[in-house]
Formats: structure tokens, sequence, C-alpha cells
């Protein structure tokens, strides 16, 4: 047997899984808190299993992943997530993903490999084939007014480039508003606001965790009273809000580039309409 064609073949097949291989850029939050109605302030960042499945999806698939927050900062993971229940009640898989949480650094202080996103813009949009946004309330805080993230937003837009969010992930878009900060100060002042016809995502079909789920799950703030709820928000600035029928079950929306996830449940199936964008 000629070992050389077969090492040929095998070099060209690596080469062909290589070329494959996409540049996912995954947002976070970096604050470790929502401020909330009345001075109270929830404890909060990301949810596990809405960063860790897909991001562990992605990497079985052999995509490249950078991870980046607005300061750079290492972002929090919110303990209520760290629960089985929110990987169908298999304890082992809760403990891959921390695992591989564990393994890439990311909550790390001192090691996380997350930069910046003026570092993003520096290394260039065009670095990157797709964005994803996980929930937890953090976005809440500080991604839905990050001008920064509303220019990265923008330039995916701009060239159809796949925008994936996952519950309260959506809420970032609003970052592209020309006033963002303006808009949500106004909606958390009056409850409602004009519409944006000049939203860029203005008539996308898109989802982001009900304002039904939020009222189911407001024990969880314990007390406190959100500012608005991303529904409300969304939809205000003339988002086309989609949502399931039975809730916290998944629900995934797509409209061109934009792919949209209602909860923790929509998780997975986010993941997997991303997998088949960068394919």
């Amino acid at each position: 047997m000629h070992l050389r064609p077969l090492v040929a073949a095998t070099l060209l097949g690596l080469c062909a899984l290589g070329a494959q291989a996409a540049n996912v850029l995954v947002v976070l939050s970096d604050s470790d808190h929502l401020d909330l109605k009345d001075g109270k302030v929830f404890a909060t960042g990301f949810y596990l299993n809405e960063l860790m499945q897909p991001v562990k999806l992605l990497l079985d698939a052999g995509h490249q992943l950078s991870f980046a927050t607005p300061k750079g900062n290492a972002p929090t993971v919110d303990a209520t997530s760290v629960d089985k229940m929110y990987f169908d009640g298999d304890e082992a898989a809760l403990k891959a993903h921390q695992a591989l949480l564990d393994k890439l650094k990311l909550t790390s202080r001192t090691d996380s490999p997350v930069i910046s996103l003026s570092r993003v813009a520096q290394i260039g949009y065009a670095r990157f084939d797709a964005v994803y946004v996980p929930g937890g309330h953090a976005p809440m805080q500080d991604l839905l007014t990050n001008p920064e993230l509303g220019k990265l937003l923008a330039d995916f837009h701009a060239r159809s480039k796949t925008t994936a969010l996952v519950c309260h992930g959506p809420i970032a878009l609003l970052s592209t508003l020309p006033d963002a900060q303006g808009f949500t100060t106004r909606l958390a002042a009056r409850g409602t606001v004009e519409r944006r016809p000049d939203w860029i995502y203005a008539g996308y079909r898109m989802t982001v965790i009900s304002n039904e789920e939020e009222e189911l799950a407001k024990g969880l703030l314990q007390g406190g009273v959100m500012k608005f709820y991303p529904q409300t928000a969304l939809q205000q600035a003339g988002g086309s809000y989609n949502s399931n029928q039975v809730p916290f079950t998944s629900n995934v929306v797509i409209d061109r580039e934009l792919i949209t996830g209602q909860n923790p449940a929509s998780a997975i199936g986010v993941a997997g309409e991303l997998l088949k964008r960068l394919k």
C-alpha cells in the first residue's frame, strides 16, 4: 500500500475541516447585578446553560470561540442557574458544563480570556463569522445601552452576519438605537415610549423572555421589581414579538440574520440554528 496518497488525502481532509471552522464571538455582560426599582439590587450574571450548552456544541463542532464583555472584565455566573433543572434534570450534564466553564477560565478574575468590546473593534468585526449573546438578567444592566455593542451589531446587521441571542440576551439589540440610553430611561420612567421606525431591527420577528415568564419567575427577585420587562422594551422599539404557547418551553424565532430564543429551554435550539448557519 502506498502511504503518500493516503497521507495527502488525510491532510486534504483536515484542511477541509479547518476551512469549515468559524470564529464565533460570544458577548456577555460583565455586570454582576441588576438595578431594580426603588434602589433595590439583584445579584445576577449569565445563566450557566444559556452560555455553556451552545459553547460546548460549537466547540464540539470544531469552531473557534472568542469571548468579550463591555469592559473586558470576567463575567459572573448567576448562582441560581447552577441547577440540573436547566439540563433536563441531568446532574452529569450539569457537572460536565461546569467543568468546561472551569477549563475555559471565563469567570476567573486573574486568568479569564475575555476581552473588551473596544478590543474587538480593534481586531476588526470582519474576523468574526457570528455573534452569540446568552441571557441571565445581567444584559439588562449594561448590554442594552452599550454603544460599542451597538456598533458591532449594526455592522453584523449591515453585512447580514448571523446574530444569535437567547432569553434576556435579545435586550442587547436595543444598543443599536441612536439613543438607547434615552429610550430605556424614558421607558423605565413612563412605562411607554415612542416606537422607533428607524431602528435597524424594526419589523423583525423576534422573541425574548416573555412578560408572562417574568411574572412567573419574579420570586427570584426576592420582592424587587424590574424597571421594565424586555418583551415590552423590544415591542415598543418596533420588534414583532413571537411567544411560545406554554411558558418556559423552547421557542426559537428566525428572521433574516437574527436568531432569538425565548428562555433557558431555548438555548440548545438557538445553538442548533447557529450551527446550521455556520456550515
